[in-house]
């Protein structure tokens, strides 16, 4: 349920950061209708758990003096290419994301990380009560 509840949070922030940041789009694959896009986003949101949680770990454990040089700022960098990662993973399906250059890639990660905590903040208690009374 944990799982399921973080990847409709990262699905959701995801929707909203293309909104938000111009050099981030997502391309649903079919037609543009809901249901292709609403799976479009969920299957981003999945391959940017996968990416970030094996790639990224990988990189953190790598680049950790570098985290500490720089004060954590190395982060931002960091995410931006784990999102490039991810537009490439999900190009190389034939649809999903797209991140124009590094610099949109760096935005959008930032405003994904805090898109994706805000909307934590607000779903987890529901799913939480769901999880309590079951």
């Amino acid at each position: 349920m944990r799982f399921f509840v973080r990847l409709v949070i990262n699905a959701i922030a995801l929707w909203f950061t293309t909104y938000l940041v111009s050099g981030v789009h997502v391309t649903p694959f079919g037609d543009r209708s809901i249901v292709p896009t609403i799976l479009t986003y969920l299957l981003v949101a999945f391959i940017f758990g996968i990416v970030n949680g094996i790639v990224g770990t990988v990189i953190r454990v790598v680049a950790f003096p570098l985290y500490i040089l720089t004060l954590g700022l190395i982060s931002l960098v960091v995410n931006g290419l784990l999102l490039l990662i991810v537009a490439w993973v999900s190009g190389l399906i034939g649809f999903g994301l797209t991140v124009d250059n590094l610099g949109w890639g760096i935005l959008g990660a930032l405003v994904l990380a805090i898109l994706a905590w805000v909307i934590g903040l607000i779903l987890r208690p529901l799913f939480g009560s769901v999880r309590a009374r079951a």
